[in-house]
């Protein structure tokens, strides 16, 4: 298993499959498809990453927004 360099700007699409909790095969194909919650970034034929702040943006607004549903009363 790679390991996950949280200081880089961008993530691999194996990385984004773990952050979203989703099989390796199910990102590259959403990738592959432009319907991840974020940009990929194509880089030559084979190679895709996506934006770690972008990413990071979409799961905390997520979270969020969950929260706050919890938490009305």
């Amino acid at each position: 298993m790679d390991k996950i360099d949280a200081n880089s700007l961008t993530m691999t699409i194996p990385e984004v499959a773990r952050a979203l909790g989703i099989s390796r095969n199910l990102a590259y194909q959403l990738a592959r498809r432009d319907e991840l919650p974020v940009k990929v970034i194509r880089l030559g034929e084979k190679r895709m990453v996506v934006s770690r702040q972008a990413l990071g943006h979409i799961l905390s607004d997520a979270v969020n927004k969950k929260h706050d549903v919890w938490h009305q009363g």
